[in-house]
């Protein structure tokens, strides 16, 4: 018996060693691949997000109010038709670019989608203060002057909290 424990122990010895070696070596290899994949994500996914959040700010400068009546007004228009085609013109370049809110947190996209509602709601303010025969130009004043009366507008809320996110992927 003891001649067998005499070769037994040091083979256990050796048998838990080895064991632990390379439960550790393994541990370390799934680390490092781990860490390896990702990077390769933050390369491949990074610039995506980055073009994500530039769409989005391009969407809000392209909604906010003072874009676009510059933008959509025609002077032929009356208050109905220019109300109409800036809401449209808004529901346009949402929808346009709603896939983007996969890339960015959820607390962005409901800040984005706030702005819009703040801005639709802002125009369908403005509009129900003219008659519906009064002139596109004089809508468009209205709204410029809504917008002016603000603290912050809605889009450059939205703009400065994307902006502010984008510093956090680089921190």
């Amino acid at each position: 018996m003891l001649e067998i424990l005499k070769y037994t122990v040091p083979a256990l010895v050796v048998f838990l060693t080895v064991w632990i070696m390379l439960r550790i070596w393994s541990q370390n290899e799934a680390t490092r691949r781990k860490n390896e994949f990702d990077m390769h994500i933050t390369d491949e996914i990074l610039p995506v997000r980055l073009q994500a959040y530039e769409r989005i700010i391009l969407l809000l400068e392209r909604i906010s109010p003072e874009s676009m009546v510059m933008r959509v007004s025609r002077p032929e228009y009356n208050a109905r038709q220019l109300h109409a085609e800036l809401l449209n013109n808004i529901k346009s370049e949402y929808e346009h670019n709603i896939t983007q809110q996969t890339y960015v947190s959820n607390e962005a996209w409901e800040k984005v989608k706030m702005a819009r509602n703040q801005i639709m709601n802002l125009i369908n303010d403005a509009s129900s203060e003219v008659k519906p025969d009064a002139t596109g130009p004089t809508l468009g004043k209205l709204i410029l002057e809504r917008l002016t009366e603000l603290k912050n507008p809605p889009s450059q809320m939205a703009i400065n909290h994307l902006k502010e996110e984008v510093r956090t992927l680089f921190l």
